[in-house]
């Protein structure tokens, strides 16, 4: 069957407008004409074969389980969508087998995960978020939408937007850090990119909004672990990325695999209905992650029929590769214990999801074989990528102003991760492809062609080969060289006595951060400790570029007179931009959006603490009150934190007025001056301190930020604003208010600023 018949049927199909009432008001969604016509011609196996997302294996792996007779199933009408397939042609053989070998010919929802670019990869989810620029932020998903599409995927299984706070969990590297307000920015941001303005244009596709909910608190960092939580802490800290996404209209949720108030998300009808679909009115269609339908077997909810049963009538409406629903639903149907009216509300959200892309009116809209050509990994989105890199980094530390420096100097480039092309992308690339990233010697090569550069490994990133073998599932990660560590690091100090200033690029390997790659120390390994101690020992200048997924505990390095530019895993154009800010094309403006601890037994530590009724006095151990014997209560680095190559500074913290009534804003002026020597950006952050309230208020939220350019000795007016919904919070009845009382507004260049005023909401 030709294009223009395929059309015609469905035209002729929907002409019959038939509406289905549902009985199920609580989870209604707009009747679209269509679906409903689709609806009443399908029998209930078909329904059931819409509710089933599966994967063909082939490409990269994003789980354990692979699907089996893939083609007879979407022939047989046993299949909604697919995922781990890409390609026009590819894409093309799939949705064929749909729309001609199927008796109704419903076309397949094609998936994957997009999660930090498509082919052309930027830096990782937490690396991007340090850029604190939204509109960036939307402009990175959009050329993630456009690329993708071009490769026929309309369906993205992103944005993640966990609120963590464990740096030893591995997908803290996917999200946005610790603090709801920036994270419900990001979300909405993402949203926007992926879906555009119509979804039924061909580079746009439909995002998914994960994990929900509240997968970032997983026990002990551990992944897949449970998490226990109050509804408080739950609606004031965790769940407002989620609820930003859902207002941005975001066109599905994916379950998570943790359980909420003991019962797995997955099969969770107070999260899935009451809280989703009720309360935050969402309308789109909830998918379950990777056989976490299945999962919840382990978890003590019963057999694969019961869990099944419990999903759909909790709001599930796609089983993720774990086929549940496709084995077990007709049977429920047949014993009373599910009813065709549930299969059929859900089957109505797959549908709807479809009319949304526009696949009814045209099954082959992404499927243009010229596109890929045109529109993946070209010069202008590499340019972006590159753009969004250097954005992300954040400068820890800069003794001695060691950086930037200048593109004529002799350089030892030294470490690791200097010349490892596998591990530029980042963890969650699924979709980009290492050979084409840039190393770090490349990339200073290309930006300082006149600079003298020396190289040596140093170091490998883990001498520990059992350790490596874990991090090595995707392909060789960490490489341990046959020549001994002795042998690597005398070679390093030769080439470093040669050379002006050392540069040594260490930290994580792509796969030591990420889904399932948890850990209980995330210091640098000792393999490379034992470098940088000996390059510090030859008393040249030495900086070092850090990368990792998660913030690391750095307390010695810290301490060292180093400079220190974190860059996360930054993507195919990694070498180039870490280049750019090495030698000072751009000056480094990121800050940090997950706190960074001294040691791992500080865990979890965030900035929007709150107050004990015994606080520990400033700077002073003092018996009896909320302190450690080791170390200090405070973090290494603390939320927001983030250093540039000149100064900054604030003054003149200015209210509009003192005391405001409900429903009013509060503007508010701050003046920075740059008073250093470099042209430059600075995030300015704003914090709000609720002083009296029916629950125990944090210390301080961020409620505000402004990125702001300033040339070398410019001063600026600053302007903020306070809305009326950033002084209220859910109280013990869920109910989101504010109160009338005092508040304080902090303002500066971290979580710690120290500029102050105070007001009075009437």
């Amino acid at each position: 069957m030709g294009l223009m018949k395929i059309n015609k049927w469905y035209s002729q199909l929907f002409l019959a407008v038939f509406l289905v009432s549902s009985s199920l008001s609580s989870q209604s969604i707009s009747a679209i004409p269509e679906v409903e016509a689709l609806l009443a011609k399908m029998t209930l196996e078909e329904k059931i074969g819409q509710l089933n997302l599966l994967t063909p294996g082939g490409g990269a792996a994003t789980g354990a389980v692979v699907s089996k007779n893939v083609e007879a199933k979407i022939k047989a009408g046993q299949v909604g969508g697919l995922f781990g397939v890409a390609g026009p042609k590819k894409v093309r053989q799939a949705q064929e087998m749909a729309v001609h070998h199927s008796r109704l010919k419903i076309p397949l929802l094609i998936g994957s995960d997009v999660i930090h670019g498509y082919k052309t990869t930027y830096p990782l989810p937490l690396g991007l978020s340090c850029s604190w620029d939204m509109a960036l932020i939307q402009k990175a998903a959009r050329m993630a939408a456009s690329e993708a599409t071009a490769d026929g995927i309309m369906w993205n299984f992103s944005p993640m937007v966990d609120i963590a706070r464990d740096a030893r969990w591995g997908r803290i590297a996917e999200g946005a850090g610790e603090d709801p307000y920036l994270g419900s920015a990001i979300a909405k941001a993402m949203v926007t990119g992926y879906q555009g303005k119509d979804l039924k244009a061909s580079n746009t596709m439909l995002a998914c909004v994960k994990h929900f909910a509240l997968y970032g608190a997983s026990e002990a960092g551990r992944d897949y672990h449970s998490v226990d939580m109050s509804k408080i802490k739950m609606f004031n800290q965790y769940l407002p990325p989620y609820k930003a996404a859902v207002d941005a209209g975001v066109a599905s949720v994916m379950t998570s695999f943790n359980d909420v108030h003991g019962v797995p998300a997955t099969g969770n009808k107070w999260l899935l209905n009451t809280l989703l679909r009720e309360r935050w009115d969402f309308e789109g269609f909830v998918v379950s992650d990777y056989t976490s339908l299945n999962e919840m077997i382990a978890h003590g909810l019963g057999d694969l029929q019961a869990v099944s049963k419990l999903a759909l009538k909790a709001g599930l409406d796609m089983d993720m590769v774990g086929e549940g629903f496709l084995t077990t639903l007709s049977k429920s149907v047949k014993e009373g214990k599910v009813s065709e009216a549930e299969v059929t509300q859900a089957c109505r959200r797959v549908l709807h999801a479809k009319y949304q892309a526009g696949l009814f009116e045209d099954p082959f809209r992404y499927l243009d074989a010229d596109r890929p050509e045109k529109e993946i990994l070209t010069p202008k989105n590499r340019a972006l990528a590159r753009k969004l890199a250097t954005r992300s980094f954040v400068l820890l530390k800069n003794h001695a102003n060691i950086l930037p420096i200048k593109k004529t100097t002799k350089i030892a480039l030294l470490g690791p991760l200097a010349d490892s092309r596998n591990n530029m992308l980042g963890t969650w690339a699924p979709t980009g492809n290492p050979e084409f990233a840039v190393t770090v010697l490349e990339g200073f090569k290309n930006v300082a062609p006149q600079a003298t550069l020396l190289y040596a490994k140093g170091a490998n990133i883990s001498d520990d080969t059992d350790f490596a073998k874990k991090v090595n599932v995707f392909g060789p990660r960490i490489q341990i060289e046959k020549r001994s560590s002795d042998a690597l690091l005398q070679e390093a100090l030769e080439v470093a006595e040669k050379a002006d200033v050392i540069v040594a690029v260490i930290g994580e390997a792509t796969e030591m951060s990420g889904e399932a790659a948890s850990r209980t120390d995330i210091s640098i390994p000792e393999s490379q400790k034992k470098l940088i101690r000996a390059l510090v020992a030859t008393s040249k200048p030495v900086a070092l570029v850090l990368m990792s997924g998660r913030p690391l505990t750095i307390p010695e390095e810290f301490d060292l007179p180093v400079a220190i530019l974190q860059v996360w895993h930054p993507g195919v154009e990694a070498g180039n931009a870490i280049a750019d800010v090495v030698f000072g094309d751009y000056n480094p403006a990121g800050k940090l959006t997950a706190t960074w601890p001294r040691n791992v037994g500080q865990i979890p530590i965030y900035h929007s603490i709150k107050n004990t009724g015994r606080p520990a006095p400033e700077g002073n151990f003092e018996k009896f009150k909320s302190n450690y014997l080791d170390v200090p209560n405070t973090p290494l680095l603390p939320f927001g934190y983030g250093l540039s190559y000149t100064t900054f500074e604030y003054s003149d913290l200015i209210l509009e007025k003192n005391e405001i009534g409900h429903g009013e804003r509060l503007e508010l002026t701050v003046k920075l001056t740059n008073t250093g020597n470099f042209d430059g950006e600075e995030i300015v952050q704003l914090y709000l301190r609720d002083v009296v309230r029916s629950i125990t208020p944090p210390k301080r939220e961020l409620k505000g930020f402004q990125k702001v350019f300033l040339k070398k000795g410019e001063q600026k007016k600053v302007v903020l604003t306070l809305k009326p919904e950033d002084l209220k919070f859910y109280n013990g009845d869920l109910n989101f208010v504010s109160e009338p009382g005092e508040f304080e507004v902090f303002v500066g260049t971290n979580s710690d600023c120290s500029l102050k005023k105070t007001f009075t909401l009437k």
